[in-house]
C-alpha cells in the first residue's frame, strides 16, 4: 500500500488549498478514505472521511462548512478542498486507509496558514 499526499503549502488566512492523495497497492474503490492532521505538539486528529462510493462524507466539527472531501475512483485519488483557512488549520495533513485491519499513512503534506 502506498499513499502519496501533495498540494500543501503556505497560504494566508482566508485562502484555499486542495490536497491530493494518490493511492496504490490495494483496490481503492473498495475502501473508505480518511484525512488526518497533526499540528506541532498535538496528537494526530481526524479531519474527514469518505466512503468507497464517494458518499457519506464526515468531518470534524472545526472544519465543517470549510473543507470538502471527495474522491475519483478512476484515478485512485482522494482530495481535500480547504477553503477559508485559519491559522489553527496549520498542520501536517495525512491520508489514511484501513486495509487488512492495519492503518496505512502517507508521508504527509505541510499546510501553513499565516500572514
Amino acid at each position: 500500500v502506498q499513499l502519496v499526499e501533495s498540494g500543501g503549502g503556505l497560504v494566508q488566512p482566508g485562502g484555499s488549498l486542495r490536497l491530493s492523495c494518490a493511492a496504490s497497492g490495494f483496490t481503492f474503490n473498495w475502501y473508505t478514505m480518511r484525512w488526518y492532521r497533526q499540528a506541532p505538539g498535538k496528537e494526530r486528529e481526524f479531519v474527514a472521511s469518505i466512503n468507497s462510493a464517494g458518499g457519506s462524507p464526515n468531518y470534524v466539527d472545526s472544519v465543517k462548512g470549510r473543507f470538502t472531501i471527495s474522491r475519483d475512483n478512476a484515478k485512485n485519488t482522494v482530495y481535500l478542498q480547504m477553503n477559508s483557512l485559519k491559522p489553527e488549520d496549520t498542520a501536517v495533513y495525512y491520508c489514511n486507509v484501513l486495509w487488512t485491519a492495519r492503518n496505512y499513512w502517507g508521508q504527509g503534506t505541510q499546510v501553513t496558514v499565516s500572514s
